[in-house]
């Protein structure tokens, strides 16, 4: 939280040297007001998540806002999803929406480190080499090479072993089938220990 406070200032004293606007100072501060208030309880004050809320820091900006909207339509499906994430969005609007993911945005993210150390091997060969076998593609095409996400594809980096876990398993559940193209197809084909290993690899990236 004093880490964003100084960006702000920062940016204020910068101004348009930074090339930053006064309307996107505005938009996160406007995020951050909105963070604390609403968000912070589950996703912790700096974004850092806990085992069952993501991580929300350094995430992608257009992730952040799509999924907003996803639970607002209730596009996400799973139970969590259903008791907490849809009654919070369903009075959101864009301006909302934007700030919160321009805010999440530029907070620096910590990797979690929750996982299996042993299995971290395991699950970066599988991120990055996919299973041939199983017809499992590499997760580097969509996610990047250190799992930063792409445009409005997620980052996983450095996110919590539980959550990515559970995450991975509602998706061969079948929850998310018209949100997370292609992922519910492919989490279906990945077997209990690949996805204890590539949770667990996902944890300590940095």
């Amino acid at each position: 939280m004093k880490l964003m406070k100084s960006t702000i200032a920062l940016l204020s004293l910068l101004g348009s040297a930074a090339g930053v606007s006064a309307a996107e100072e505005e938009t996160l501060r406007f995020g951050k007001a909105l963070a604390d208030s609403n968000c912070a309880w589950c996703h912790g004050p700096s974004g850092q998540g806990y085992a069952t809320a993501p991580k929300l820091a350094g995430q992608r900006s257009q992730y952040i806002e799509s999924q907003l909207w996803s639970f607002k339509v209730h596009g996400r499906d799973n139970p969590f999803s259903q008791q907490y994430m849809w009654p919070a969005a369903v009075n959101l609007d864009a301006r909302e929406a934007l700030a919160l993911a321009a805010y999440y945005s530029t907070l620096c993210p910590e990797p979690a480190s929750d996982g299996d150390s042993r299995l971290a091997p395991a699950g970066e060969a599988l991120y990055r080499g996919g299973n041939v076998a199983a017809n499992i593609p590499s997760c580097v095409a969509c996610h990047g090479p250190n799992a930063e996400g792409i445009r409005a594809i997620p980052r996983l980096a450095g996110q919590s072993y539980y959550y990515s876990r559970r995450k991975l398993a509602q998706w061969g559940e079948g929850y998310h089938a018209a949100a997370a193209v292609p992922m519910p197809g492919i989490a279906s084909k990945l077997s209990d220990d690949e996805i204890e290993a590539l949770a667990s690899y996902l944890s300590f990236v940095k």
